[in-house]
Formats: structure tokens, C-alpha cells, sequence
């Protein structure tokens, strides 16, 4: 209704303001007794007033109806009873919303689409919460201890800052590094989520906790071959259909959060507060981590709660046996998203290595999801980074092709098959020229001998004097998948080398041999039958050809100096 002799007409509003501040106090007497809901606010001279009853001034010299009078000859506390049919708003609510009015120090901002709520004007209570800005710094370290100070934005996910790393540390981005949360006091390390917010994990760790900046090739194994990752006798849904699961109907019933999948099977579960253990048979769903008061019966009345997923991480123990007395050295944890102390923590066990990783993979599948499969699938989709620009080759790297030099005049190759022939042949060409030297007699440091000593020194795959515990640990830190290998120098024999391999989430040995045929070392490790000139060529030679090893050589496992 607008009222045009209205603005001829000066109102009063200061006097209004005043006394609708007197009678500020009295509306909280009143309000006890009376439902009321908040109302707008009401802009005087740039100052924010709350307008708990709203009173319409009368214009003058307008004509009013019996009705229209009958209703402004009430009182005005019968007027905002009849014309403020509020709802449940105590007086505390009031006066906590009228002291966040006079505290803040935002203005009142007009509302651009007010057909979108009640208020023509947005308090600075009503503002949605601002995300975390700024730069942060963080510690990274590396497998040796030593450590690297990064300041990064308060967005950065986990995949940018292992990708950044790998920018600055000049390592080869297979898409397999991870940063890993560890705490050393606890015994506790996990993986990251590539989509996790560094910042924010960063602000639920202790002092003690840190990042390690290291190799996980077991972090998207499941989505690679999920049939043989979770045995039947585990997934329920499998047992229902007699196993008859093909393998795209498997991924889609974990990633998709309808479906109602469920891991099952015997734990041995650490009581709260004590250092004795009990079998349990545990259900793991999408609602949580359950166990069965009675047997292995699945009814809601024997089943109790014994971990939530939601604000919740699993973590694998790196000190079961030592400092939690665990049945099997196959321990794993669950932990809240904060400082928690030991006491806090929900502490289980395995029979076997393959059963803690199909445990600990349903968890991160129930809890993240499709989520998951995305972050497995962007590396392959070749997305650019957001942070930070990706090293460009230059014009003249660019300008660069594959050229035969072996006849009179040289030839560009355009047959790519025989372009990679040819970088290979270049790349073994020192082969030749430590043999070409060794016939001339030559004593430079390319002689046979003293270079096949040396050579894999070089490779990040070799180790040097380190012991087989050792080398179990980092075999088990970089995922225990199949082909994940690493040579060492042998305690038993100074003359003689070993390969530790990973096969079935099993580690196997084996020993290479050095042989002598016609005054020249070769290195073997089928007694003789396969020779190698040095262990660069082995190692080659069974990255494409399994001969009697359980499996080919795939991944080497790797240690990067921050």
C-alpha cells in the first residue's frame, strides 16, 4: 500500500526509533508469556535497530475505514499480540541475538535476491561461515628424517603437495607418491586421501605427529583387480549370490552409497582401557563398525556399535606386538579426527596381512565412496595442476626428433617403434665402450670390473648395506603389491647381492650370485643358467621376463632426499 501524501509529510522517525528502545525492556516482560519469531531490522542514519514489533506510523490526512480505526484505538501491546502470530523464541534467544547486534561490527547488507528469504536486509549473523585463507606452513619428511618447510594455500589437497614435491625434489611423478600422517608416540600412520585438505589434518594432529613424504602403490590397488581382493567369505552380498560376481557389479555396490554391501569376519578387538584382547565376529556397513554379542548373529538386538566412520580414520599400527600386546603382528586402528589420546583409540587385529587390507580398504570405500574412484581416475585423465604451473619443455626440447647416425649422412626416424629401438641401443651404448676399452687395455674407470661394481649404485632401486628387516619395512610402508622389489648388498656374503620381492602380500629373497666365465664377472640368480654383466641388465631383463621368479619386477621401491 503506498501512501503519495505521505511525502509531503515529514515523519517522525527518530522519535519512533526512541521509543521503540523504551519499550525494548517491556517487550521482554511480555515476550515470557507470548511465542514470538525474529523480525526484520530497521536502518536509522547508518545504525542497525531490531524492529521486535512492527508498527506502521498512520499517515496523516488519509481516510480510514471503522475497521481500520477499531484496529489503531488498541493498545499496543493487543496489537502485536493479534498481528504477530509468532512462533518459539525465549528471551534468552532474544537477548543473545540483540547483544550479537550491538557486538558486531558488520554493517547490515541489503539482500540482492530478497525473494529468497523473509529479510529484505542480511544480518551479519545470518552470513554463511567463510572457509579457511591464507598461506600455512608445513613440515614434510622424508625417510631419513630429514625435512622440508613448504608454505602452501589453505585449499591445497594432498595430490597438489605430493605433485609439488615431486616438482622440487626432481622425482619421476608415477602418480604413486602419498603423504602419510604419522605419529611416532602412537605408532599410527595412514595414507592421505588425494582430495584431503592438508590445512585441516594439519589442525586435528598432536606435536609429535608429522608428514612423510614417501611411495604408496597400494592405494588404488582394489579398483585394479577387486575380485581377488576381497576373498568371499568376507563380503556377504558375495555369499548371497554363491560368488557369481562379476567385477564391475562389485565396485559398483561399494561406490555406491544405496547399496547396502557388508565385510564380515572374526577380530580380535583391544577392550577399552585394558591390555586383554577378544575374538569378536565384527560387521563392517556404511553406518559403522558393529560387533555380535551373541555368535555370529546379525540381529539388531546382539549387535553393538563399536566405531563410527564418519569422524573417523583407520590407521595401521606400526607397534602392535611392542606396545599394545596385539595377538598378531597384523594390527590396525581406528581414530577419531582429533587429539586423542591412547586410551581413545579402538585398536583391532588380523589373522593375515591380506585380511587387514581388505579391513582397512571397506573402511575407506564405506566412508569416501565414489570420491575415491574419482581421485583413481583424474592422474589418468592428465589434469593439470591449480597451484602451481607444471614444468613446460622449451622451444628447443620441443623442436628435437629422433635422428639415425649410423650411416653416411644422418636420417630422421619417423617409425616410432624404431625411434625407441634407438634410444634404448644409445642408452646401453656404455656396455659396448667399457668392452671396446677393456680390448685395448685401457685403465680408465670404465673398465668392466670396476664399472660393473659401481653402475647400480646409481638406480633407485638399489639400497646398499641395509638389513632384511629393513627391508621388510619399506616393502610394507609402499603397499606389499605384487612386483614391488628392491636389491640389496648381502650380510652373508660381501661378494654377492639380494633381491627382496613382494608376491601374494608376501616377502621373498632371493640371492645373486656373481659367476666367472673367461676372466669376466657375471651376475646370476638361477645358478649360472641366466647371466647377467651387471645388475642394471638383470634388472631389465626381468622387468619383461618373470624366469623363475614368482612374478615380473614392477615396481621399484623407491627412497627420495627432501
Amino acid at each position: 500500500i503506498s501512501y503519495p501524501e505521505a511525502r509531503k509529510d515529514d515523519v517522525d522517525l527518530e522519535a519512533l526509533v526512541n521509543d521503540m528502545n523504551s519499550s525494548f525492556e517491556s517487550l521482554y516482560s511480555t515476550c515470557s508469556s507470548v511465542q514470538s519469531e525474529s523480525v526484520p531490522l530497521l536502518q536509522h542514519n547508518g545504525q542497525v535497530h531490531r524492529d521486535h514489533h512492527r508498527i506502521a506510523p498512520m499517515p496523516p490526512h488519509t481516510h480510514t475505514s471503522n475497521s481500520e480505526l477499531q484496529h489503531s484505538t488498541t493498545s499496543p501491546k493487543q496489537r502485536r499480540r493479534r498481528s504477530q502470530p509468532m512462533h518459539i523464541l525465549a528471551v534468552r534467544r532474544l537477548q543473545e541475538e540483540e547483544q550479537q547486534l550491538r557486538t558486531s561490527s558488520l554493517p547490515a547488507i541489503p539482500n540482492p535476491f530478497p525473494e529468497l528469504s523473509g529479510s529484505p536486509v542480511l544480518s551479519p549473523g545470518s552470513l554463511p561461515p567463510c572457509q579457511p585463507s591464507g598461506t600455512y606452513i608445513i613440515n614434510i619428511f622424508s625417510e631419513d628424517g630429514m625435512g622440508k618447510v613448504v608454505e602452501i594455500p589453505a585449499d591445497m589437497t594432498a595430490r597438489d603437495l605430493c605433485q609439488l614435491l615431486v616438482y622440487k625434489s626432481h622425482c619421476v611423478d608415477d602418480n604413486s607418491w602419498a603423504l602419510v600422517e604419522h605419529h611416532p608416540l602412537l605408532g599410527l600412520e595412514r595414507c592421505l586421501e588425494d582430495h584431503e585438505l592438508v590445512v585441516q589434518v594439519q589442525a586435528s594432529m598432536t606435536s609429535e605427529g608429522r608428514f612423510l613424504f614417501r611411495k604408496n602403490y597400494a592405494k588404488y590397488e582394489f579398483f585394479r583387480n577387486p575380485l581377488n581382493f576381497f576373498p568371499e567369505h568376507m563380503v556377504a552380498w558375495c555369499q548371497e549370490t554363491n560368488g557369481a560376481i562379476p567385477p564391475s557389479q562389485l565396485l559398483q555396490n561399494f561406490l555406491n552409497s544405496s547399496s547396502c554391501p557388508e565385510i564380515q569376519g572374526f577380530l580380535y578387538v583391544k577392550e577399552m582401557g585394558r591390555k586383554s584382547w577378544k575374538k569378536l565376529y565384527v560387521f563392517l556397513r556404511r553406518s559403522g563398525l558393529y560387533f555380535s554379542t551373541k555368535g555370529t548373529s546379525k540381529e539388531p538386538r546382539h549387535l553393538q556399535l563399536l566405531a563410527d566412520l564418519e569422524d573417523s580414520n583407520v590407521f595401521t599400527v606400526t607397534t602392535g606386538k611392542k606396545l599394545h600386546s596385539a595377538p598378531t603382528d597384523y594390527e590396525f586402528c581406528i581414530k577419531p579426527n582429533k587429539r586423542t589420546e591412547l586410551k581413545e583409540l579402538r585398536m583391532l587385529c588380523t589373522e593375515d596381512e591380506q585380511s587387514r587390507t581388505s579391513w582397512m580398504t571397506a573402511f575407506r570405500l564405506f566412508k569416501y565412496g565414489i570420491v575415491l574412484y574419482q581421485n583413481y581416475k583424474i592422474p589418468q585423465q592428465r589434469k593439470t595442476l591449480s597451484h602451481f604451473s607444471t614444468p613446460v619443455r622449451s622451444v628447443s626440447e620441443n623442436s628435437l626428433v629422433a635422428m639415425d647416425f649410423s650411416g653416411r649422412i644422418g636420417r630422421v626416424i619417423d617409425n616410432p617403434l624404431e625411434a625407441q629401438s634407438a634410444a634404448m641401443e644409445e642408452g646401453n651404448a656404455w656396455r659396448k665402450r667399457s668392452q671396446r676399452m677393456n680390448i685395448l687395455g685401457s685403465p680408465s674407470p670404465l673398465h668392466p670390473c670396476l664399472l660393473n661394481s659401481v653402475i647400480h649404485r646409481t638406480q633407485l632401486w638399489f639400497h646398499g648395506r641395509i638389513t632384511r628387516e629393513e627391508s621388510h619395512r619399506m616393502i610394507h610402508q609402499q603397499g606389499q603389491v605384487d612386483g614391488l622389489f628392491l636389491l640389496r648388498d648381502s650380510q652373508s656374503n660381501p661378494k654377492a647381492f639380494v633381491l627382496t620381492l613382494c608376491h601374494h602380500q608376501k616377502i621373498k629373497h632371493f640371492q645373486i650370485l656373481p659367476c666367472e666365465e673367461d676372466g669376466q664377472i657375471f651376475f646370476s640368480l638361477d645358478d649360472g643358467s641366466t647371466k647377467f654383466t651387471d645388475l642394471i641388465q638383470l634388472v631389465e631383463f626381468y622387468q619383461l621376463n618373470r624366469g623363475v621368479l614368482p612374478c615380473k619386477l614392477k615396481h621399484p621401491c623407491t627412497l627420495v632426499a627432501l
